[in-house]
């Protein structure tokens, strides 16, 4: 199992110095989280809390996953960068097709797409896409975009996209990996049907093996062939060595964490939201040396 560290809430100021510092420290990959907008006011309820209400502030920082992505790659040579999930249907294929084929490219090819349809309808309306119908449309973009990607003359035909021969040039070159993030029995067939991953959350550690026993038995049934599922996620109920192993033997491949998240934000009981969301570089630079001594170098 190898083990990623989630840069959201993170000062993208501060990318550059810490990307090479979990490189060199053998975290495997950097996760980055995707929002264009923060609407004052929004109509959506924040579905990861029992308030509904967004867990962040406005100036919490959400970088352009892409151009981050980019600047990271360039500084470092074996990391690897994915998105924790990159909200697919509030674009067009065409423009990510060639932001993400190009960083894919010119990474050496150390770059997935974390695949996930949001959550935020004002966020959709704000940039003119049509929240009802994110799901058919992210699947159908999945489509084209690997088809754009071969750098071929290719035509698409479909309910929300269609037209004749062209090419996006240059192509990927080389296989561009795609997780599929969410728990619902969409999410799960969409994983089964168009998915290489799957990045849940908010699952114990049964779930999770449940899930992914699941996933491959609905590939049987379409007859897909059902290679080891790579599983992107950081369970409930699972911490310290024990935790990590036990995560593994269910069929984690790549473990979440932020072991710096909670380090000096609180005290006497109480939480400092802005420590929470926007930790200190030298508190996130402590995390990622202190775990990878502790849990990276140990884990066997």
């Amino acid at each position: 199992m190898k083990f990623c560290c989630t840069f959201s809430f993170i000062h993208p100021d501060h990318f550059l110095e810490l990307a090479p510092l979990a490189e060199a420290h053998g975290w495997d990959s950097v996760l980055l989280s995707d929002h264009v907008v923060h609407p004052e006011t929004i109509r959506s309820r924040y579905p990861y809390g029992g308030s509904g209400e967004r867990a962040w502030t406005p100036d919490t920082s959400w970088p352009d996953v892409w151009v981050a992505t980019g600047m990271m790659a360039a500084v470092t040579t074996r990391l690897r960068f994915m998105q924790s999930v990159y909200v697919l249907p509030m674009r067009d294929p065409f423009t990510v097709a060639k932001a993400l084929g190009t960083a894919a490219r010119m990474s050496k090819h150390r770059v997935s797409l974390g695949l996930g349809l949001g959550w935020c309808e004002d966020e959709f309306e704000v940039l003119g896409f049509d929240f009802a119908t994110r799901g058919a449309r992210a699947d159908e973009m999945v489509e084209v975009m690997r088809a754009l990607w071969s750098g071929e003359l290719v035509e698409h035909h479909g309910r929300f996209f269609d037209f004749g021969r062209l090419s996006m040039s240059p192509g990927v070159g080389g296989a561009l990996p795609i997780v599929v993030g969410g728990i619902s029995q969409a999410a799960k067939r969409r994983v089964a049907r168009l998915g290489d991953g799957w990045a849940p959350a908010y699952l114990t550690v049964e779930q999770v093996e449940a899930g992914i026993d699941e996933i491959q038995a609905l590939r049987r049934q379409q007859g897909l062939p059902t290679p080891p599922l790579s599983v992107y996620t950081a369970c409930t109920d699972a911490s310290g060595m024990d935790g990590w192993k036990r995560m593994r033997d269910a069929g984690v491949s790549h473990a979440m964490a932020t072991p710096w998240m909670l380090a000096g934000a609180g005290r006497a009981g109480k939480v400092d939201i802005r420590a929470l969301l926007h930790p200190a570089p030298e508190v996130v630079k402590d995390g990622l040396r202190r775990f990878a001594d502790e849990v990276i170098a140990k884990f066997v």
